[in-house]
Order: C-alpha cells, then structure tokens, then sequence
C-alpha cells in the first residue's frame, strides 16, 4: 500500500487498483482499510480532506523511509534467489 501511494495520493478505490495491477493481490474492503486505519495508526500515511464521498491518502516521510527500507531488503531478497538460481 504504501508502493501505491508513493506516485501520489489516491482514495481506497484507487489504493486497491494500483496493488491488484502491479501484485495480482485483490484487496478486499476490510483488509485495505484495516491496513489503512494500521498505516496511518503508525504515522506512514495520512489522510487528506475528503473529495466528494472519498478520502484520499498520502505517504508521509516516515512511510517513505519505511518503503525505501523494505525495498532495500526485497531486493536482496531477490538477488539471492537470482544468485541460488544461477539467473544472469
């Protein structure tokens, strides 16, 4: 959730379509703002006046830090698998 708001602040609506492209993962209504109210609970996100019936969210510096850090880990992640895997 937090890749999905680092282009820019998005509604619930949005959040779930940005995941489902890039992940597959289809986020059903209790999960995403079960992890909304949790992300913004840790200060890694924070809502926005409402637009219409929509709230908007956006990645405050603290969820930047934490993505840039989790990211860092993914990718070594990845490049031992690709390592085990003997992919070039």
């Amino acid at each position: 959730m937090l890749l999905a708001l680092s282009d820019g602040p998005k509604h619930g609506y949005a959040i779930t379509a940005d995941v489902a492209e890039r992940t597959g993962i289809q986020l059903g209504p209790g999960t995403l703002y079960g992890s909304l109210a949790k992300l913004e609970q840790l200060g890694l996100i924070a809502p926005l006046p409402s637009e219409d019936r929509r709230r908007p969210y956006e990645i405050t510096a603290p969820g930047v830090a934490a993505l840039t850090d989790q990211l860092r880990r993914w990718s070594r992640i990845v490049e031992t698998g690709r390592t085990r895997l003997s992919w070039a």
